[in-house]
């Protein structure tokens, strides 16, 4: 790699982001099991009104993107340090229409 294009890291600057990625660790905890309490709200409003639950469906989505953005700082694929150091993250798709149980 020529020397114009390598980045100069230094070891400060690692540890810096180490301990950013250890707090996002502990965030991505919390994310995980507000993703299972979504998960289980969801089914128990299902099993009783055997309607979906819109608003429990699109805040579980919005969940889930934004674990993705964390795991992707989390593994070194993006650098932009996700919410709350930066906006909240768009949905990546939106839930499907009809959800299937076959």
């Amino acid at each position: 790699m020529p020397d114009e294009l390598q980045v100069t890291t230094t070891r400060k600057q690692i540890v810096i982001r180490l301990l950013y990625t250890l707090l996002y660790a502990a965030i991505f905890e919390l994310v995980k099991t507000i993703v299972l309490l979504v998960t289980l709200f969801e089914y128990f409003v299902l099993l009783i009104t055997l309607k979906h639950n819109e608003p429990a469906r699109n805040f579980g989505n919005k969940v889930a993107t934004y674990g993705y953005r964390v795991m992707r700082y989390l593994t070194l694929n993006e650098n932009q340090r996700p919410f709350p150091f930066a906006d909240f993250p768009a949905e990546i798709e939106p839930p499907d229409e009809n959800v299937k149980f076959d």
